[in-house]
């Protein structure tokens, strides 16, 4: 039997460089960079590798949940070195600020019949836990072979759901995120690196 090791995430510390967000029509807010873009590609291999081990022999389903997982997504299938196949879902608990809803409504199936299969959930950050939790329940009700998820970011600040993640990128305390398609009320998902808002 095949046991996934879980990946131990690496706890960022504080960053206190400040530069401004800019783009034309958009309002400026004060970001500091978090996470930069390089280490986030060091990262991205490192789980990618993780994942090609455990999974070697096998042909996993990678479902990503949109929006925010596409940089994220996109990277991580093209730095495995095992065949995959991908499908997206989308889920949504967020409003137009900062809090989340609290409400998950489900706005994309996936197309590609998951009984049977192993599937790896792949997500952009875990905050609440609700949706994430949500989607795995659902997933592992249409009887897959194993669901493992993928993380690129854990951020426990808020967390009302408890999640196993088995593949983490970063650990992160507390903030609200934004680039590498993360987003503020669908702005900023085009920056490259990782940075907080204030």
């Amino acid at each position: 039997m095949n046991i996934l090791k879980t990946y131990r995430p690496l706890m960022i510390p504080r960053d206190s460089s400040i530069s401004k967000i800019t783009r034309s029509g958009i309002r400026s807010m004060e970001k500091r960079v978090l996470i930069p873009r390089r280490e986030i590609q060091i990262k991205v291999k490192d789980l990618a590798r993780q994942i090609s081990s455990d999974y070697a022999g096998k042909e996993p389903i990678l479902i990503g949940i949109l929006n925010g997982v596409v940089f994220f997504f996109a990277e991580l299938v093209m730095s495995l070195s095992i065949p995959s196949k991908i499908d997206f879902i989308r889920a949504s608990s967020y409003g137009s600020n900062k809090a989340s809803s609290g409400t998950i409504k489900l706005l994309k199936d996936v197309e590609i019949p998951v009984k049977g299969q192993d599937v790896i959930v792949v997500e952009d950050i875990v905050d609440t836990g609700l949706t994430l939790n949500y989607l795995v329940k659902n997933l592992k009700s249409r009887e897959p072979a194993s669901v493992k998820i993928c993380a690129l970011i854990d951020k426990t600040e808020r967390r009302e759901r408890e999640v196993a993640i088995d593949y983490c990128g970063f650990k992160v305390q507390e903030g609200f995120l934004v680039g590498y398609g993360l987003d503020y009320a669908e702005q900023y998902r085009y920056l490259p690196d990782i940075c907080v808002i204030e």
